[in-house]
């Protein structure tokens, strides 16, 4: 029998098992999106206990251009006049990612000892995969990054709802969508169609984040021209939600005694400062009436842009408000990842 959950069909076949009984727990029990935190939850518990788990491949991805579609639906003509309105609180974001640095990179290297690429690229909120390819190319400790990054998503998407609920009264109940039966079945056809054109053709140019980003250029494009009405059926958002649910889990794969005490310990102890600046710049930013709360809590929480983008349609926040603002984090981060490779490097010279 373990031979047999050593092939990859069997590994995932398990994992979708150990997923779905974590989603139908936490739907029976009346816990909030069963869908995304019953598969991660479940699937953390598998990972930390070395079960032989495997993520789901291009079906995961495939799953973020979902959510890629949803946000590009909507944005319409509304949206795009509001955004002079952002001007402000995005100029912010610059801002927000140098006061990153200037705490979490001596947070990492004096207090839990990392080296300076590692320390770097681990305080960067940048997209997982990128800060763990680009820390590598700089000398840094792969595994390392990996696991703080994983940290770093885990808990925000864990602690966002509970400091939306506490502080500013959100509730995750928001309608996700409609039913499929009851969405026409041609538009149906066309989000199908820009999810894959947007996904492939993105990759194929070498667009960062293409599973999501792609899609939402083509939806917001025939969003804008009045092809597209409807955000994806709520079936299709739920299953994204189960498969980013597993895949912070899986991040979890291996993890020894040893890297939990330090590195674990370390990333979620970061989550905390990260949290803190999260809600000092959310503050900052309704003070002076540049945005509401809430999503102004999601626009500066640096978790993962599809994390967010789920906790954001089912608060009702406002998608573009906070996608803007995540976009423009990444591109700087990711902007800036190769200039600060080179000075670490000539500082390693020198």
């Amino acid at each position: 029998m373990r031979q047999h959950l050593t092939q990859p069909h069997m590994r995932r076949a398990l994992t979708f098992v150990i997923a779905a009984l974590g989603t139908g727990l936490f739907w029976w029990l009346g816990l909030p999106l069963p869908f995304l935190f019953g598969p991660m939850a479940f699937c953390l518990a598998g990972a930390l206990l070395h079960l032989p788990l495997k993520g789901f491949g291009q079906v995961s991805v495939a799953a973020r251009t979902i959510l890629g579609v949803a946000v590009g639906a909507s944005i319409t003509p509304e949206v795009i006049a509001e955004l002079p309105r952002m001007a402000m609180s995005v100029a912010l974001v610059p801002i927000f990612i140098a006061v990153i640095a200037v705490v979490g990179v001596p947070f990492f290297r004096r207090i839990w000892g990392f080296d300076l690429p590692t320390a770097y690229y681990a305080a960067m909120p940048g997209g997982l995969q990128d800060m763990v390819i680009f820390g590598t190319e700089a000398g840094g400790n792969p595994r390392a990054l990996s696991l703080i990054h994983a940290t770093r998503v885990l808990l925000i998407v864990t602690l966002a709802p509970l400091f939306l609920g506490h502080f500013y009264g959100a509730e995750l109940s928001n309608p996700i969508g409609a039913p499929v039966a009851d969405l026409p079945w041609h538009e149906l056809a066309i989000m199908g169609l820009a999810a894959v054109i947007g996904w492939k053709g993105g990759e194929r140019i070498g667009l960062f984040g293409a599973s999501i980003l792609g899609p939402m250029i083509v939806t917001a494009m025939l969003s804008l021209t009045g092809v597209v009405h409807f955000r994806p059926p709520a079936e299709a958002i739920l299953a994204a939600q189960f498969f980013i649910g597993c895949g912070i889990g899986i991040h979890f794969l291996g993890v020894t005694w040893r890297e939990l005490t330090r590195v674990v310990a370390a990333g979620m102890a970061y989550v905390l400062l990260l949290a803190l600046l999260a809600a000092g710049f959310t503050a900052l930013v309704t003070g002076l009436g540049l945005g509401d709360p809430v999503p102004a809590f999601l626009a500066f929480a640096p978790g993962g842009q599809a994390e967010m983008t789920v906790l954001a349609i089912v608060t009702g926040a406002d998608l573009g408000f906070v996608i803007t603002h995540h976009l423009t984090r990444i591109v700087i981060v990711i902007v800036g990842a190769p200039v600060v490779a080179g000075l670490i490097a000539r500082r390693r010279k020198g």
